[in-house]
């Protein structure tokens, strides 16, 4: 039975030495430890390795130290070194390691099937060289014998130096075999991550898609409802079902924006714009935003701001969502009738301080084998009662996924069904010792001009979507051109020559983006105002739009109360002025 191979491992701290001892012990390698480089190369005076598991971080001798003087030993010159790094490392750094000799990189924390899988077949590698290189000493003694035998009887040593040279064939043709297996397998593995690199970018193109066709007829229908609420308002109960209608519709555009943004941020594509924020003001600003779904089931909200502000380091936008989200789920894991307590408070007994936010509820409550599992996606507390709330189990995943990109922690408390519970986040304060302040952009003056009539172009291939927008606009007094392709859009823009035009980026033959660029081109066109309005909504999809020429990028179903801010901002500017609403140049502006 071929002797076990050695493999040595190097790591100044116990635990990870204990780590790599749990992972790689059932594999019937001699495991042998070092704390230092300098034991490491004690260690290697004293036998043979198959490889080194070579920690970056050491004290006193680093693991490039280590290598380098291993490297100079000729004993050494071709051991393999897998380096061990807890840290990102630049090109630059990983190109130095694989100059010094090191073979691989593997990144802590360990992954333990990746880490075996390096050992094995550096360990496998080692035992087929020692083996040819037992199989080359017991070629040189049959050589020998060989010769010894040539002076005695010279045909006898013909035909034992022809059955050596079969014997050495069958072995280089064993080795080949065995090389182009591992080969195959390492192929393989190449093949494998490519495809799942691949299927995720399916899957997240997929979301996208879906987004985008799920947004089309949801913007018909919002569009439609807030055409039926303006005619509704003389009949309280066919304003009442339109006011539900637009609930439903929210309802579902949240749903689409909770499962891409919780795409994003397991792929790690959410980006926080950090700025000082006061969290004060968040709460203030969720709460806002959850209080027609509160008052829907006519729940009471009880919360008494802290008179001073407590900052934070963070994205407002996200941080809003958070606590939104927290609110909704309070909200819906609560009857009718219900109470809701929000509390916000600033914690100065650890080292830097942390605002602690408390969400409180009388509702369902949590069973005690459920807390920890509320915040995985797709979890439900009960089935039957989340499935009739039209709930998909996504919006406290999210709210822990962005807890954790502000380096702030999240966890949930109930005494157990039937009495409530309470969400608590803890975000850590601001270090205003260290970061400088943010100075806020200035508010443009109001207007003190008479608003007028707009013409506007409004462009979509959905039909409903766009006579319904087309009808509200024209409620509003707007003087509104409709077009159902890029090719109409061009041909009316040019006619009618509108203020604004708010574009469809989906379009069949020429897309928004082109009908933009073209329109923009022209004499005439350089202070019209372009609104892109679209089911994309992630970043790439808003600075596509910016680089095309559009001014604001509105995601369907629209904000109606954003959208006519808007209209109003351009009804208060001269003719042929619409564009420039805060003054400056167009594509300084910020994308809506």
């Amino acid at each position: 039975m071929p002797e076990a191979a050695n493999i040595l491992l190097v790591d100044d701290q116990p635990a990870r030495l204990l780590t790599y001892e749990a992972i790689l012990g059932d594999l019937g390698y001699s495991l042998v430890k070092a704390g230092s480089g300098r034991e490491a190369l004690r260690c290697l005076m004293e036998a043979e390795f198959a490889a080194i598991l070579l920690d970056v971080s050491m004290p006193d001798m680093d693991g490039f130290e280590t290598a380098a003087l291993i490297r100079e030993h000729p004993r050494f010159e071709s051991t393999p070194i897998i380096f061990v790094t807890a840290v990102h490392m630049t090109d630059m750094d990983q190109l130095r390691g694989y100059q010094i000799g090191a073979v691989d990189y593997v990144y802590v924390p360990v992954v333990p099937e990746i880490l075996r899988g390096k050992v094995q077949v550096l360990a496998d590698l080692h035992t087929h060289r020692r083996e040819l290189l037992r199989l080359n000493r017991t070629l040189e003694a049959a050589n020998a014998d060989l010769r010894e035998a040539q002076r005695r009887l010279r045909d006898e040593n013909t035909r034992e130096l022809e059955k050596l040279n079969h014997n050495l064939a069958l072995a280089n043709a064993e080795l080949e075999t065995r090389n182009a297996l591992l080969h195959n397998e390492v192929s393989e593995r190449e093949n494998a991550q490519r495809e799942l690199q691949a299927t995720a970018e399916r899957k997240d193109q997929f979301l996208a898609m879906l987004a985008h066709e799920l947004r089309n007829p949801l913007s018909a229908v919002h569009n439609a409802v807030q055409v039926i609420r303006i005619q509704a308002q003389s009949d309280p109960q066919m304003l009442s079902m339109s006011e539900l209608l637009g609930r439903q519709v929210n309802h579902l555009a949240r749903l689409v924006d909770d499962l891409l943004d919780v795409s994003r941020v397991s792929t790690g594509r959410v980006r926080l714009r950090v700025e000082r924020v006061d969290l004060v003001d968040v709460v203030r600003q969720a709460i806002e935003m959850s209080q027609p779904a509160i008052r829907q089931r006519e729940q009471s909200l009880d919360w008494n701001p802290p008179k001073v502000e407590i900052p934070v380091d963070g994205d407002a936008v996200r941080l809003i969502q958070v606590v939104d989200n927290l609110l909704r789920n309070a909200s819906q894991y609560t009857e009718s009738g219900g109470a809701i307590r929000v509390s916000l408070d600033a914690d100065s007994a650890n080292e830097n301080g942390i605002a602690v936010l408390r969400v409180r509820d009388n509702g369902i409550g949590i069973p005690p084998l459920m807390l920890e599992q509320v915040f995985e996606l797709f979890a439900q507390v009960t089935p039957s009662f989340t499935q009739s709330r039209g709930s998909l189990g996504i919006g406290l995943s999210l709210v822990r996924a962005l807890v954790n990109l502000h380096g702030g922690s999240v966890a949930a408390t109930s005494d157990g069904p039937g009495a409530g519970s309470e969400f608590v986040v803890e975000l850590p304060l601001r270090k205003e010792e260290t970061v400088s302040a943010v100075q806020a952009a200035p508010v443009p003056e109001a207007s003190n001009e008479q608003t007028r009539r707009l013409r506007l172009l409004i462009v979509d291939d959905n039909a409903d979507s766009v006579d319904a927008l087309g009808m509200w606009l024209r409620i509003e007094g707007h003087d509104t051109d409709l077009a159902y392709s890029g090719e109409e859009a061009l041909t009316l823009a040019v006619a009618r020559r509108p203020d604004a035009v708010v574009l469809d980026l989906a379009l069949p033959g020429i897309d928004g983006y082109e009908v933009a660029r073209r329109l923009r081109a022209q004499a005439g066109f350089e202070r019209v105002c372009f609104i892109a309005m679209t089911g994309f909504g992630a970043p790439a999809d808003r600075e596509r739009a910016r680089l095309a020429g559009f001014d604001h990028h509105m995601v369907k179903p629209i904000d109606y109360g954003v959208f006519s801010k808007l209209l109003a901002g351009l009804a208060r500017i001269e003719p042929g002025a619409a564009a420039s609403i805060a003054g400056g140049d167009r594509r300084k502006q910020a994308m809506h």
